[in-house]
């Protein structure tokens, strides 16, 4: 993915600032859980980042779950930041390049949705493991190949592109990273349901996420890919499933 890219990206999630909180179900919820993994964990007291943090969910859930401690929210998106709670402990910066070096290398670096928007995640992950202190930990969690089941199978059957986001691979991801170092590889499913698919798609678009590297469908082949959506539940609804990768390594 280029620069371009990156841009365009940073530009959509620029854009949905004001209304993400309130749309964010799922990336609520995930900020949650590994708040929860973080409590439970030895995390060394010291330097703690949530990188690609928006308008801070996931910070604001590690502090809630850690009294006393203070996250550090890094993104690209001034408009997400300028949303957090804590405004004196926010870092602008292009997640696609390099993080700067700290005298007290971080000892947690989180990231939620955030790696799959970057142009090379693999290499990305791996950067961010080794800047950390021995002892750290690095917890994140992003959607991976497998996600939409539904939507790829619909495209197949219609005969028309599918424009969902292409996700990376888990392999991709830690071809870099010590296997023995990996303390928690976890895959969850999470499925979301609608009464049709412009409702289901609908919040991606709302919380900036709808970008792709793909072609956008015409009117024509979206009504092809509705007719074509794996059967409805017996209440009607039209479901759409997360595929959402969970890892925790320790340095």
């Amino acid at each position: 993915m280029s620069n371009t890219w990156g841009a365009k990206v940073l530009q959509s999630f620029d854009g949905a600032a004001t209304q993400y909180n309130r749309a964010a179900h799922l990336q609520t919820a995930m900020a949650w859980r590994l708040a929860g993994h973080c409590q439970r964990l030895p995390i060394p007291a010291g330097r703690w980042l949530d990188l690609g943090s928006g308008t801070g969910l996931l910070a604001d859930a590690i502090e809630q779950r850690n009294p006393g401690r203070v996250v550090e929210r890094i993104d690209g998106s001034p408009s997400m930041l300028a949303r957090s709670s804590r405004p004196d402990h926010t870092q602008l910066l292009d997640l696609n390049q390099p993080l700067q070096f700290w005298d007290d290398a971080p000892t947690l670096i989180a990231s939620s949705f955030c790696l799959h928007w970057l142009s090379d995640p693999g290499t990305r992950l791996q950067h961010w493991f080794e800047c950390l202190a021995p002892g750290g930990w690095l917890i994140v969690a992003l959607p991976v190949e497998g996600c939409f089941p539904q939507w790829h199978a619909a495209a197949r059957q219609a005969a028309v592109p599918c424009s969902a986001l292409p996700f990376p691979t888990t392999k991709a991801l830690l071809a870099s990273i010590p296997k023995q170092q990996i303390r928690q590889q976890q895959q969850l499913n999470f499925s979301e349901q609608a009464s049709h698919i412009t409702a289901l798609l609908r919040p991606m678009q709302t919380i900036g996420a709808g970008t792709s590297t793909r072609s956008a469908l015409s009117v024509k082949q979206w009504r092809q890919l509705s007719a074509h959506w794996p059967k409805r539940s017996a209440e009607g609804q039209v479901r759409l499933t997360w595929l959402i990768q969970l890892l925790v390594i320790e340095r």
